[in-house]
């Protein structure tokens, strides 16, 4: 699949490019971004960019401009992205709260460029000002007398101004005679479309993960270096933390926060589905749905029967009862190279028949419609008819939400 990130250079008083601002773009043909969610062309441009084309092949060593929202900003997802590389851009839409505020605070104590963009001379936005490298000014929609009145207004040194959507030669003139620092618009260049292809998601990284959390003794450390080494999972981690669900008093901004907060059991768990998830992307989504719903399937069988305690060895071995198809390798292949419990490896591989690998079967069962061995099967857990049918639908509805 081609994607498409498109850079404009941004110069300095001496003619020499300083850095480039990324943009969205989806199509080759069309310069311009047409995604009207910002938080999605965000992510999609820090991807682009960082994971599939390479930062150095599209900035070759300069710093990259890179707009980000308010959820964004305030996500944590900049604990995978390089202060050196990389500057942020405050949208003039995002306004200056606390939490906001805090969070910009910590940027600049991680070495963070901050620049304003479009920034709106009131007084609401100077809560900014002490915490920001470099404001950008738009010449577009800027009067003149305000593009000099800004700068006299600001009397810091240390705020450098940038003068963007510059289009004629008068016009760069006149930022160089009112101190600008940095400027950027078609009077240099139009945005330059930068492709390449995307590749398939990095299914050894899955893996890895996979192992690390079915070891014996789990590494926070590893863990978090593997997991920000893909932006999709840690972003959806950063979001799910600090969705409604959890209730939380503050906002978690590190991937480390984050998996000591869920806790082992909630994070081996959502490590498991998320990664057999997006291992099986490239196959039919039945795949991913069938496997789904055996974990959750067997897990709220043991519940119901009363084995709470290992739910989680049942909710495995419905995980993992498809991984051979899902990466087309013999399955004590697999097995082998993932730290997991004996009798949940000896279920899967039907070396031996206990708790595990009955609910495998009687779950295979219950899928083919073989009613009378579902009735034979769910006599080795207590189970009435209606207490199956109902750990049936629990699992679907739980696969549906995160689907």
């Amino acid at each position: 699949m081609d994607i498409f990130v498109a850079r404009q250079p941004i110069f300095n008083r001496f003619n020499k490019i300083y850095g480039y601002e990324l943009l969205f773009r989806d199509n080759i043909k069309k310069n311009k971004c047409i995604e009207s969610d910002g938080d999605t062309a965000t992510i999609k441009v820090i991807k682009n960019s960082i994971f599939y084309i390479g930062m150095d092949k599209i900035v070759q060593n300069k710093m990259a401009f890179i707009n980000f929202t308010e959820n964004i900003l305030t996500s944590g997802i900049f604990e995978i992205i390089s202060p050196e590389s990389v500057a942020i851009e405050i949208l003039e839409n995002v306004k200056p709260s606390d939490k906001v505020i805090n969070t910009c605070k910590i940027l600049k104590q991680k070495g963070f460029i901050l620049a304003l963009d479009d920034f709106p001379f009131d007084e609401e936005h100077k809560k900014f000002i002490n915490l920001v490298d470099i404001i950008k000014v738009d010449f577009r929609i800027t009067p003149d007398y305000e593009r000099k009145k800004i700068i006299n207004s600001i009397k810091s040194k240390k705020i450098k101004f940038l003068a963007e959507k510059v289009e004629t030669g008068d016009e760069f003139n006149e930022a160089m005679q009112y101190g600008y620092t940095y400027f950027q618009g078609y009077y240099f260049s139009k945005p330059v479309i930068i492709s390449g292809k995307k590749i398939p998601e990095n299914k050894l990284l899955y893996i890895k993960l996979l192992k690390e959390i079915n070891s014996k003794e789990i590494s926070i450390e590893n863990i978090e270096n593997l997991i920000k080494n893909d932006i999709s999972l840690s972003y959806d981690l950063l979001k799910i933390i600090n969705s409604a669900q959890f209730c939380l008093k503050s906002q978690i901004k590190s991937i480390r926060h984050a998996i000591v907060y869920f806790g082992e059991n909630k994070i081996k768990k959502w490590i498991n589905l998320t990664c057999v998830k997006s291992i099986a992307n490239d196959k039919p989504e039945i795949f991913t749905v069938n496997t789904l719903v055996r974990a959750y399937f067997a897990e709220s069988i043991f519940i119901k029967s009363g084995l709470v305690e290992k739910s989680f060895n049942a909710f495995l071995t419905g995980m993992f009862s498809l991984i051979d198809a899902i990466l087309e390798r013999p399955l004590n292949e697999i097995l082998k190279e993932l730290s997991m419990p004996s009798a949940v490896k000896s279920a899967l591989l039907g070396e031996k028949d206990n708790y595990y690998s009955k609910v495998l079967k009687l779950i295979i069962a219950y899928e083919n419609e073989k009613w009378d061995e579902v009735t034979h099967l769910q006599l080795a857990f207590a189970l009435k008819v209606e207490d199956l049918i109902g750990a049936y639908f629990d699992s679907t509805y739980q696969v549906g939400l995160y689907l």
